[in-house]
């Protein structure tokens, strides 16, 4: 089963030891739901932290990365629920990817995910998506242990949209960074697969200068409608 739409937003998060208790609760309580339940969500899932900073990261599914843009979004943004407000105050780390996703090889639902962040050069999207669509990532799904994968490019317009609504959120997005989601069943081969692929070497025709970011996750809870 593919993705439930062409949008998506991520989140990396983190709290202090003594606030996780009911950071978690608040996630899996009411703001997963929450979400889900909007115009245009279908499904949220948030993982844990194997090999990985930030400790936690959530994924939301929408129809289009239009719908992380919309008046009533960005209405719900700045008006948080009291929970929503106390548990955000508390963020020791955010940071907020919303996602035109460009690939998607996805296949069910796996337990552990790996993210792998890189910026490439923008004048090099076409050959980067035909590299991830026809070589990469079908290489990886075709792994012992893997399941499917799936890649986005962050939308700076949509991502820097509650900033200008001066919602509670306050993305820093500077480039166009890029996202692949690799899914599987096994967080070693997750995690291998995804340091083996997205090297520096294979990554540097598309005009990418800084290492990618890789880290690895568990999930935790999800909801879909």
């Amino acid at each position: 089963m593919p993705l439930h739409g062409k949008g998506m937003l991520i989140t990396l998060t983190e709290v202090s030891a003594r606030d996780e208790r009911d950071f978690n609760e608040w996630y899996n309580r009411e703001h997963i739901d929450e979400r889900v339940n909007l115009p245009g969500f279908h499904r949220a899932r948030r993982y844990v932290a194997v090999r990985a900073t930030p400790k936690y990261l959530a994924t939301y599914e929408c129809d289009s990365v239009a719908d992380l843009a919309t008046p009533d979004y960005l209405k719900l943004l700045a008006n948080q629920t009291q929970w929503s407000q106390a548990v955000m105050a508390r963020f020791t780390h955010f940071n907020r990817l919303t996602l035109r996703m460009q690939v998607d090889q996805t296949h069910g639902i796996g337990g552990v995910l790996a993210c792998v962040r890189f910026v490439p050069d923008p004048r090099r999207r076409k050959a980067l998506v035909e590299w991830l669509s026809m070589t990469a990532l079908p290489a990886v799904v075709q792994r012992p242990g893997m399941l499917g994968a799936a890649a986005g490019e962050n939308d700076l317009e949509v991502a820097h949209a509650p900033l200008q609504n001066k919602s509670m959120d306050h993305p820093r997005a500077e480039e166009a960074e890029w996202v692949a989601l690799l899914e599987g069943a096994d967080a070693s081969a997750v995690g291998a697969a995804a340091r083996s692929m997205f090297t520096m070497t294979k990554l540097r025709p598309f005009g990418v200068e800084a290492a990618p970011i890789v880290g690895t996750y568990r999930l935790l809870f999800g909801n879909q409608r």
